[in-house]
Formats: structure tokens, C-alpha cells, sequence
């Protein structure tokens, strides 16, 4: 039973999630309380390698009024993901060889109460995938509507 946290809803929107991956996040401080209390947003998070090592970039996570100031930290700070080796190497070679991107999915507490990163291995949408999906969401939710509307 996994406690979902965040997720990132413009990035199944914006990429074709061809792979996933759970990742562990490196947290300092009162951040493990602040995701408990849900105070984080990813919608303009990203990953990137930096030192053979994978961050995550630009995620918000919020500090606690009950935390202390004077030790308080960068809302939007690096944090590092903690993957396999093999992984890791996995991935840098399919974003440098085919020009593919790591997005971050969803923040959520697994079943051992340790917070977890889900990140994908995706490839930007044109603007004219990101309308066809659309179409075939909206077609599917009226079949759906349709069909439970239906009477005997």
C-alpha cells in the first residue's frame, strides 16, 4: 500500500512514458514532515546528470511553520536520486544516445514508510500528439458515459 504524495500531471500531458523507475530521494531537515503534510509540487521538476550522479531539479518543497528558521534550507534545492548502478548507467545512455529526457511522476511513501521517487524515460509530444490524446480521452470518457447510461 503505497501513500501518494505528489504527482506530476502535466508530465503524462507534455512526454510518452515509454519506462519507469522507482527511485529513493536524498531529504535534509524537516523535509520528510513537509511530504508528510504534502506540502511539495513537481509540476516544473525535471532530472538531470550531474557527476555521473541523477538529480532531481526544481521540485518545491515547502517549509513548516512548526520547523525551526534558522536552519531552514532551499525550498527548490537539488535533491539526489538514489537508483542501481546499472540503472543509472541504463539511463545515460538511452537520454544521451536517443535524445530521450527523465521526468519525475509522482512522490509517494512505499509500503516500508520510506519516501520514493517515481521517474519515467519519456519522449516530448508534438503539439499535434498532445491533441490526438485529448481526442481519444474525450472519446473514451462519452463510450464510458454512454455505456453506463444505457438502459435495459
Amino acid at each position: 500500500m503505497i501513500k501518494v504524495i505528489s504527482k506530476n500531471r502535466k508530465a503524462r500531458h507534455d512526454y510518452e512514458i515509454l519506462e519507469k523507475f522507482e527511485a529513493g530521494i536524498v531529504l535534509k531537515g524537516d523535509e520528510v514532515k513537509a511530504l508528510r503534510a504534502s506540502r511539495v509540487n513537481l509540476n516544473d521538476a525535471y532530472c538531470r546528470f550531474i557527476k555521473g550522479e541523477l538529480w532531481l531539479l526544481n521540485a518545491h518543497i515547502s517549509h513548516l511553520d512548526t520547523a525551526n528558521r534558522h536552519f531552514s534550507r532551499d525550498e527548490r534545492a537539488p535533491r539526489k536520486l538514489l537508483l542501481h548502478k546499472r540503472e543509472l548507467e541504463k539511463l545515460f545512455g538511452k537520454i544521451s544516445k536517443e535524445g530521450l529526457t527523465i521526468v519525475p511522476l509522482m512522490l509517494y511513501f512505499n509500503e516500508r514508510n520510506r519516501a520514493k521517487v517515481s521517474i519515467a524515460l519519456a519522449r516530448g509530444k508534438k503539439l499535434h500528439d498532445k491533441r490526438e490524446t485529448l481526442k481519444k480521452r474525450t472519446l473514451e470518457r462519452e463510450a464510458a458515459q454512454a455505456m453506463k447510461n444505457r438502459s435495459y
